[in-house]
């Protein structure tokens, strides 16, 4: 059987609107109206028009349709590390709060276009992203040590929201808890239950765990001269922060009771070099974390530590990031902390 016959009854393929219009007998503004489902056209006229297209294979170029209206249905998610270039997208925290943030924008009918930015080698990082013409707005994992760069960009770009630190007066719109007081209930949990000599593991290069080590100085410094707090400045690169780890607590030697870890990534770790060691949680050291990832309840001891909301945060970055790309004002949230007490202080 000669197949091109079989193949010469197929529809034919209709390659753009015009074409489309000449087979409905309509203008190439009904038909654009019509694929798009708009009211404007009467529903027998615009069901006819749809079948047509399904039938010659006809879709629109979405990409074209946005960027004709100035839209690219994409929003930028970036991760500034200019406080530590070897961390990780990998990082725990980054992947569940990114997965939450990407599930609240493919709700909102939006894609993600995802970037690890290392400020030290591109100083233009921000605003490379923001004038690129290819996102509608910015999302952004932590301020890093950029504050006054996300600031600068914020004065004039509307449609950028931060998951960090608020600070009164700022410009940029973020979303995050009050580090400061998680750092504090961390500490002071720590002192309640007879730990006087604390350490402190986290680097403090970025704003958020700075605002956490001055929360855990305060209840230290509130306690009185029999409280101390040892500062070891881990750093957030799962490569390196078990070596980090080892040597710090091999300098304190025994002369720490209570860890106040500046992440649950540096309190699992921590677990894991004390248990190698020989050394007990909690009943030769308590370790306390920050921010109860889902991993913090699969430790062995489970970990006590500081919650972060996420899943709130991430449902009211994206809602404030909608709104300004309407055109109206969003202003920061500062979500409070919650000590939750597990099996590890």
């Amino acid at each position: 059987m000669d197949d091109t016959r079989e193949n010469d009854t197929a529809p034919k393929r209709v390659r753009n609107i015009a074409e489309l219009a000449r087979m409905a007998g309509v203008s190439p503004g009904t038909v654009s109206r019509a694929l798009a489902n708009k009211s404007l056209v009467n529903p027998q006229t615009r069901e006819r028009i749809q079948a047509l297209a399904r039938a010659h294979g006809f879709q629109i170029n979405q990409m074209a349709s946005k960027l004709r209206r100035q839209k690219t249905g994409v929003i930028a998610l970036l991760i500034p590390l200019g406080h530590d270039r070897r961390q990780h997208i990998s990082d725990p925290f980054f992947l569940t709060l990114l997965g939450a943030l990407a599930d609240q924008l493919t709700e909102s009918g939006y894609h993600l276009m995802l970037s690890r930015a290392i400020p030290q080698e591109d100083p233009a990082w921000l605003d490379r992203v923001v004038n690129s013409g290819m996102v509608d707005g910015v999302l952004m994992i932590g301020q890093s040590d950029q504050f006054g760069e996300i600031e600068r960009i914020a004065q004039a770009y509307a449609p950028l929201v931060v998951w960090g630190t608020h600070r009164p007066g700022q410009s940029h719109c973020a979303v995050g808890s009050d580090n400061h007081e998680g750092g504090r209930l961390a500490a002071q949990y720590l002192l309640d239950r007879g730990h006087r000599a604390l350490a402190f593991l986290g680097d403090t290069t970025g704003i958020e765990i700075a605002e956490r080590f001055a929360g855990a100085s305060a209840a230290v410094a509130g306690f009185g001269h029999e409280a101390r707090l040892t500062h070891l400045p881990i750093h957030l690169s799962v490569d390196e922060m078990t070596d980090e780890i080892a040597a710090a607590l091999a300098g304190v030697g025994h002369r720490v009771d209570g860890i106040v870890a500046a992440s649950d990534a540096i309190a699992m770790a921590t677990i894991r070099q004390l248990d190698s060691t020989g050394i007990k949680v909690p009943d030769d050291v308590a370790v306390i974390g920050f921010d109860d990832l889902p991993l913090a309840r699969l430790t062995v001891p489970q970990l006590t530590t500081i919650r972060q909301d996420i899943a709130w945060g991430a449902r009211e970055m994206v809602a404030r990031l909608m709104a300004r790309l309407g055109g109206e004002p969003a202003h920061s949230l500062v979500m409070p902390p919650e000590l939750v007490i597990r099996a590890s202080a």
